[in-house]
């Protein structure tokens, strides 16, 4: 199942991140994105999905990464995860997010994330 993923930095170099309010990994921190959606590309995914979790709107920059995760059953979520820029919006959990928060890199370390996190981001050079 195809997903996207989006990498915001406030000017201070925070991460922006959401606490997943579902599952798969409810209650875990991780970057704000989701599934594409038939007929969506990419990018029109990443702006949706951000303005769904976050309350944010973002310009789509650069492919960072990708890995594969596997999902309940059979389902392997391939995820992309992509630069975005802040163009405005007000920053508010929403969707299957139960949190949004900015965080450093120390901090993240201290947070329950995703599996495979904290190795991606490091991997990508996000930390």
């Amino acid at each position: 199942m195809r997903c996207v993923g989006g990498i915001v930095r406030d000017r201070s170099g925070r991460l922006l991140l959401i606490r997943r309010g579902q599952p798969p990994g409810e209650g875990l921190w991780s970057i704000p994105g989701g599934r594409v959606e038939p007929g969506e590309d990419d990018a029109r995914a990443v702006v949706r999905e951000l303005r769904e979790e976050t309350g944010l709107d973002v310009a789509v920059g650069t492919l960072v990464g990708s890995v594969d995760r596997a999902g309940p059953g059979d389902v392997t979520y391939e995820i992309h995860d992509y630069t975005a820029l802040v163009t405005g919006g007000t920053l508010r959990a929403g969707d299957d997010a139960s949190e949004v928060r900015w965080t450093t890199p120390l901090d993240l370390r201290n947070l329950p994330v995703t599996p495979g996190l904290i190795d991606a981001l490091e991997s990508w050079g996000v930390l």
